[in-house]
C-alpha cells in the first residue's frame, strides 16, 4: 500500500499543479472564472486565493484520498491515468475543509506550520477554503473524461449530497464543542464522523464507481468501505493526539493535546465520561470547557482518558471499523493487486504514522 502511495502521490501533485494555477495571470483567471466583465485584479486574486491554497498544498499530506480513488479505478479494471483529474476532486475538497475547520476550531498548527487563518487572516482563509469547494466542482464541469450527461449528473448529485452531509457533521461537532456537558452518545459521535469525515471518503469511492460505470450495488459497497475506513481514520487521529500528548510529541503536525485545547467531544471523552467517577467526569468536562488549558491540565485530562481505558477502547473501535471496511470488499469482482491495496488502506489509516 505504501508503494501505491509512493507511486501515485507525485502523479497527483503534478495533476494538481496542472489543474490549480500556482500563478494567477489574466489568462489563468479567465480560464478558471470566465471572461471578466471589466477587469480582474490578478495580484489580489494571487494574494488572497492562489497563494494561501498553494501554501497548504505545498505542506504535503499523504494524498491518500486521491490515491485511493486511483486504486479503486484500477480495481474496477480501468486505466487510472484516464481519470486523474477526478482523483483531484476529493483532494481539493479535503484541503478546503481543512482550512475552514481550522478557523472553526481555532487551531494553531496545520501540517507543522501555522494554520492559514493565523498566517493570512480569517477572512482570507475562509474565502480560500470555500473557493476550493467550487474549484473541485469546476473540475466536473470541465468533463475531462468526456462523460455522458447522465453520468455527469450523477457525479454532481453525489458531490452535492455528500457535501451537505459533511456540513451536518461539522455542525454537530461545533454544537457539542459549544456545550459544557458531555452528553453525546457513541452512536451520535459515530454519525458525526460518518458525516464529517466519512462523506469525503464516500465521495472518493462513489465518484470512482460513477465515472467508471459501475452498477449501483458496487457503488454502495465501496461507499460503505470508504465510510467505515474514514471513521476509523478519524478515531485513530484522535487517539494519535492523545498518545502524542502522553509522549510529549507534536511530530505529526498538530499542537500537543490539540483536541483537549479545542474541547472536542471525542469518542475517548464520551467513553471516559461514562466510565469515570462523577468527580473525574466533571473535571474532564471542566478542562474541556475552559478557554485555555495549561500543560498540566492537558495532562490531567489525558490521564482521565488513560485511567478509564478510553484510549484503548477508541483504538479498538478504530480497528473494528477498519476490519468492517475490508468486509465490504468481499464478493466484489475486483482486480487482485489493487484489491490487496484497498485492504491495505484500511490498515494504513489506523497505523501510527497516518
Amino acid at each position: 500500500m505504501r508503494e501505491a502511495l509512493a507511486e501515485w502521490r507525485p502523479v497527483v501533485d503534478r495533476e494538481l499543479e496542472r489543474l490549480v494555477p500556482r500563478e494567477i495571470t489574466v489568462n489563468a483567471a479567465t480560464e478558471l472564472f470566465g471572461a471578466p466583465t471589466y477587469a480582474y485584479d490578478v495580484a489580489a486574486i494571487q494574494a488572497a486565493v492562489s497563494t494561501p491554497i498553494w501554501d497548504l498544498l505545498d505542506r504535503g499530506g499523504k494524498r491518500w484520498r486521491a490515491v485511493l480513488f486511483l486504486v479503486l479505478v484500477e480495481a474496477f479494471g480501468e486505466d487510472p491515468e484516464a481519470y486523474l483529474p477526478y482523483a483531484c476532486v476529493p483532494e481539493i475538497l479535503h484541503n478546503g475543509t481543512i482550512i475552514v475547520d481550522d478557523v472553526e476550531d481555532d487551531a494553531s498548527l496545520r501540517r507543522g506550520e501555522p494554520a492559514l487563518h493565523l498566517k493570512y487572516g480569517t477572512d482570507v482563509a475562509l474565502n480560500a477554503g470555500n473557493a476550493m469547494y467550487f474549484l473541485a466542482l469546476d473540475l466536473l464541469a470541465r468533463d475531462p473524461a468526456d462523460l455522458d450527461a447522465e453520468t455527469r449528473l450523477a457525479a454532481y448529485e453525489t458531490l452535492l449530497a455528500e457535501l451537505n452531509r459533511t456540513h451536518v457533521g461539522q455542525g454537530m461537532d461545533i454544537q457539542w464543542h459549544n456545550e459544557r456537558e458531555i452528553r453525546v452518545t457513541e452512536d451520535e459521535y459515530l454519525e458525526m464522523c460518518a458525516c464529517k469525515t466519512g462523506c469525503l471518503g464516500r465521495i472518493v469511492a462513489r465518484l470512482a464507481a460513477i465515472v467508471t460505470g459501475q452498477p449501483s450495488e458496487v457503488e454502495q459497497a465501496v461507499a460503505e468501505y470508504a465510510e467505515h475506513m474514514s471513521v476509523a481514520f478519524q478515531i485513530a487521529d484522535d487517539v494519535l493526539d492523545a498518545e502524542a500528548a502522553i509522549e510529549g510529541d507534536g511530530g505529526f503536525g498538530k499542537a500537543i493535546g490539540n483536541d483537549v485545547r479545542e474541547g472536542k467531544k471525542t469518542l475517548m471523552a464520551i467513553h471516559a465520561a461514562e466510565n469515570a467517577s462523577p468527580a473525574a467526569a466533571a473535571r474532564l468536562e471542566e478542562i474541556l470547557w475552559a478557554e485555555e488549558n495549561s500543560a498540566a491540565e492537558i495532562g490531567e485530562a489525558i490521564g482521565i482518558l488513560d485511567e478509564t481505558d478510553s484510549i484503548d477502547y477508541a483504538r479498538e473501535r478504530a480497528l473494528d471499523l477498519s476490519a468492517s471496511a475490508r468486509e465490504r470488499l468481499d464478493g466484489l469482482d475486483l482486480e487482485p493487486d489493487p484489491a490487496d491495496d484497498l485492504a491495505a488502506f484500511t490498515r494504513f489509516v489506523v497505523s501510527r504514522n497516518v
